[in-house]
């Protein structure tokens, strides 16, 4: 019998925090059941393996992340909806850096068709016909921004920009803008 109070939402979200704390590679099922003082199997009613456990962190942080962005996108057009968006990824990275680097991981076809990554796209699609962009060249702008976005928030977060001047808040402010000048000027075939 599954112990009281654990349930499917609880564990994801213990494992969301702990994914935090100790860095998404190190959630497992064992380290969940230690959290929760209770042996590995009273956990496998709720969720299958720790593939599933971190499927379902990583779902949550899509989720998460969609809806802080569709928050923060309302009202917002043009630069002002591309910053915005941008820094609800790299915001949430630094308040999150487990979870943030659970919506990185790769899902299933099921999985991913059933996640808010598709609101992600459609948030971005919407900024973009601010700039007039049509296919094909909306599916690389979506590319281009998850690339630079997610590449900059992963390289800040690893420290990678620590040892030299200027401050990351400035270069982000530059990157943003260039972005925005790019997709103003969207070079044509």
């Amino acid at each position: 019998m599954a112990r009281v109070g654990l349930t499917t939402e609880r564990l994801t979200r213990a494992g969301a925090e702990l994914a935090d704390e100790v860095g998404f590679d190190q959630v497992t099922v064992s380290a969940l059941a230690r959290r929760f003082d209770v042996k590995v199997a009273s956990l496998y009613s709720h969720v299958k393996n720790s593939q599933d456990l971190k499927t379902r962190i990583a779902l949550l942080a899509l989720e998460e992340m969609a809806d802080r962005a569709s928050d923060a996108l309302a009202g917002r057009a043009g630069k002002d909806a591309l910053t915005a968006l941008a820094n609800v990824y790299r915001d949430y990275a630094r308040e999150h850096p487990g979870r943030y680097a659970a919506s990185q991981l790769r899902l299933t076809p099921e999985a991913a068709a059933a996640s808010a990554g598709m609101r992600h796209s459609q948030m971005t699609r919407a900024i973009l016909r601010g700039y007039d962009l049509t296919e094909p060249d909306q599916t690389h702008a979506v590319r281009m921004l998850g690339s630079v976005f997610h590449g900059y928030v992963s390289l800040e977060l690893g420290g990678g920009f620590s040892h030299s001047a200027p401050d990351t808040q400035q270069t982000w402010t530059r990157i943003l803008d260039a972005l925005d000048a790019l997709l103003r000027n969207w070079p044509t075939p």
